[in-house]
């Protein structure tokens, strides 16, 4: 078995990053390179899994749509449940939302009501984290229905964008760092 620097090497090597995308100036993290790659996809679920498996987790709620990619296999191999966060008009049911502020406007994420209850353990999870605009949406919509986000985590963290500073709090977890802004 790989150590813990070797396997988080293969993630970031695996990971591309595409300069002016979705508009000039930005650089953009792919993911989905790291889903090519089998070895390193699975070294970032191992990972995350060696992290989260001594702690009570009831529920992974990963946000829309990278979170549904790391998520559910995580969810799996801790043995609980995974509820997807979306984005709005997507969930067919009743739903519960909490809005964020994007750079120009805002927009919000939801979940069924009722799929997350008070008192569950929540681990949030997405691909990446920039400003903090979604994971901190997150954050207060299970505060909203009672649940305790034991912890957020993410593949990536882009820390010149100071993400963590919208988290209230809420403890971050994330597998490599890289570069953006």
């Amino acid at each position: 078995m790989a150590d813990n620097e070797v396997k988080l090497k293969a993630i970031s090597d695996s990971i591309r990053g595409i300069p002016d995308f979705p508009k000039p100036g930005i650089l953009f993290w792919d993911i989905t390179t790291l889903c090519l790659n089998p070895v390193a996809f699975k070294y970032s679920i191992e990972l995350l899994a060696e992290r989260y498996r001594t702690q009570k987790i009831d529920v992974i709620a990963g946000f829309e749509a990278r979170g549904f990619i790391f998520g559910p296999p995580l969810a799996l191999e801790l043995g609980c449940a995974f509820v997807p966060l979306r984005k709005p008009k997507k969930l067919p049911g009743e739903t519960i939302s909490e809005e964020y502020d994007l750079e120009y406007g805002s927009d919000k994420i939801e979940m069924h009501v009722g799929a997350i209850t008070e008192g569950q353990n929540v681990l949030l999870i997405d691909d990446l984290i920039a400003t903090g605009g979604t994971m901190g949406a997150g954050i207060r919509l299970m505060k909203r229905v009672g649940a305790t986000v034991v912890e957020s985590a993410c593949i990536i963290e882009l820390p010149d964008l100071k993400g963590r500073e919208k988290l209230d709090g809420t403890p971050l977890f994330v597998l490599i760092e890289k570069e953006g802004g």
